[in-house]
């Protein structure tokens, strides 16, 4: 069974792992977790929409450690689908500029991933939170506003070729913070010369912190409420002790 802290002891100060569902925000879990402990809390670093996995949320003394969380490495699974892409480089938009893939070898794929290895310079999707001229760039994109990002400096770990069913290529990277992985699937894809999407992601860890050891926003909620109720019921036969 996974340890865990209490809501008083939470509002001192502690880190919740949180299991980020599909569709949910990042805000939309800690909102949550912040309604069922009622304390300070803030995450250390943003999922998208459609991706799960590990959150790690800082409570009460703890979110002045939440810089120093966000600094760790992050494994992240998933999918790349070739032969298409798509605006937002996942399926947040609809897969466009369909190619052929069928000639790609599973050579060519585990060839590709060398270029995306070791400390490079990545450009970060336009439909994305970075700022630029003082706006979130997903809004200047979405109002039809031609956005350009600078590349960045990153770097990826290990960038490892997991199974290769294509158009699905499924991959395991650990990467450095700021790594975005919507970006490395678009330009992967686009190093095999048929264009490619992030399908699937998921976060597994974050420093030594393992999605293994998480629960969803719902089953702490739950694990919460039940402990809440097994401390009632004990306050309530010590009552009854004290009355006989």
């Amino acid at each position: 069974m996974i340890k865990h802290a209490t809501p008083a002891e939470l509002k001192k100060g502690g880190v919740i792992l949180v299991d980020k569902p599909a569709t949910w925000t990042s805000f939309d879990a800690v909102n949550q977790i912040k309604i069922s402990i009622r304390a300070k809390i803030g995450h250390c670093g943003t999922l998208d929409p459609l991706a799960t996995g590990l959150l790690i949320c800082c409570t009460g003394e703890m979110t002045k450690r939440i810089t120093d969380y966000q600094k760790l490495p992050k494994e992240y699974t998933g999918i790349i689908h070739l032969g298409a892409t798509t605006e937002t480089y996942d399926l947040e938009s609809t897969p466009k500029d369909h190619k052929p893939f069928e000639h790609i070898t599973h050579e060519d794929i585990y060839k590709a991933t060398e270029q995306f290895t070791g400390d490079i310079m990545q450009v970060p999707p336009i439909h994305s939170a970075i700022k630029k001229e003082g706006k979130r760039s997903y809004d200047l994109a979405r109002a039809g506003v031609e956005v350009v990002l600078d590349a960045r400096p990153v770097t990826i770990g290990e960038f490892e070729i997991t199974a290769i069913n294509l158009p699905e290529v499924h991959f395991r990277v650990l990467c450095s913070t700021g790594t975005y992985i919507r970006s490395l699937a678009n330009d992967f894809g686009a190093s095999l010369g048929c264009g490619g999407y992030l399908q699937l992601l998921r976060r597994t860890k974050i420093g030594n912190f393992k999605v293994e050891d998480a629960l969803s926003p719902l089953e702490w909620k739950d694990v919460w409420k039940a402990d809440k109720d097994a401390a009632k019921k004990e306050a309530s036969k010590e009552l009854n002790k004290e009355g006989e």
